[in-house]
């Protein structure tokens, strides 16, 4: 077994035009989706980001608010899984709550360990 990250795009714009219990009923989905996950000892940990946020770059030099050009692109949480390989992971990825909404993303991607480089 090993771990995966799945970061999640997009599906914000969508959620943010939802009603306060289409937001809790949608949440309540998430929670029943990674409830499974943690019961088939998939699940490692994994939590929702702010939509605040600041770029670093060039050693500090340059720092700007908002991380995020476009709402698609904007990584709105992430987990971290447990799985057999990649395609095992990809294919936990396919009941994940997101693709509810129209233009969302998972990217699946392999943690190695900094000895593997």
């Amino acid at each position: 077994m090993s771990n995966f990250l799945f970061l999640f795009r997009g599906g914000d714009e969508s959620f943010s035009k939802l009603s306060q219990e289409e937001k809790q009923a949608h949440m309540q989905v998430w929670q029943t989706w990674m409830g499974g996950l943690q019961e088939k000892g998939h699940l490692v940990d994994g939590e929702p980001l702010s939509g605040e946020g600041k770029v670093v770059r060039d050693r500090g030099e340059v720092i700007t608010n908002g991380p995020f050009a476009e709402g698609s692109e904007m990584v709105g949480g992430y987990l971290i899984i447990t799985a057999d390989n990649l395609e095992h992971a990809v294919e936990i990825s396919k009941g994940c709550p997101i693709f509810d909404y129209e233009g969302s993303t998972t990217e699946v991607r392999p943690i190695v360990s900094m000895g593997e480089h």
